[in-house]
């Protein structure tokens, strides 16, 4: 605040916690490794959508770009996912922590009003095994309906998408995903990759889902 943000005492802030309360305040001074804030107001934000990405788990750094823009457009839980094609099967506890510290700055870089959860890693079946029943499942496949169409037609408020690796998901685990309740829906004529197709699905359903909620007060 003070070295980044030139912010100086008695400079009006806002801040934000892990359970989505907002907090204004003023700085009252400056220590030696924090600041000191009056608290002036709080206001708790809930969600008015839930919004879930469950993408395959892709190499290197494309990995992290897809955390951080997932935590940025309004995602609210990222789960890792094993599929059978995935090239990395196990990322390790550095790794995931890594993804968790992306998600917890861009949360606070874009001020959205809660942290996205980062999941342990989990198998492609476990994630189909059993969708809530008052949550819309989308399974992102090439040549579907558009995503944008389906969410205006279901008007949900409550999203899983389900995006997959480099290669797509093999055709047993689209099957699978579409007997156990995924709707497929496509991202547009062009073929992204892994990482790309997940932020713009994000983006889509993330308007999309704000639109409605928006709608219903």
């Amino acid at each position: 605040m003070r070295d980044v943000m030139r912010l100086r005492m008695g400079a009006a802030v806002t801040m934000l916690d892990e359970e989505g309360v907002e907090y204004y305040g003023r700085i009252r001074r400056f220590e030696a490794g924090h600041a000191l804030v009056e608290i002036q107001n709080r206001v708790y934000h809930g969600r008015a959508f839930s919004l879930i990405l469950a993408a395959a788990i892709i190499r290197g750094s494309r990995m992290d770009l897809m955390v951080e823009k997932a935590a940025e457009l309004g995602a609210s839980e990222f789960w890792p996912v094993i599929c059978a094609r995935s090239r990395t099967h196990s990322p390790g506890i550095e790794r995931l922590a890594r993804w968790r510290r992306l998600a917890l700055a861009a949360t606070k870089q874009s001020l959205a009003p809660r942290p996205m959860e980062v999941a342990a890693p989990r198998s492609f079946e476990d994630v189909i095994a059993a969708p809530p029943p008052e949550r819309l499942a989308i399974i992102c496949r090439p040549g579907a309906p558009p995503l944008a169409r389906i969410l205006r037609e279901a008007n949900v408020r409550d999203l899983l998408i389900l995006c997959g690796p480099e290669g797509d998901f093999d055709p047993a685990e689209a099957a699978s995903a579409e007997r156990a309740g995924f709707r497929p829906a496509g991202l547009g004529p062009n073929r992204l990759r892994s990482e790309t197709a997940a932020i713009a699905a994000l983006s889509i359903a993330a308007s999309a889902l704000e639109e409605i909620a928006q709608a219903g007060g």
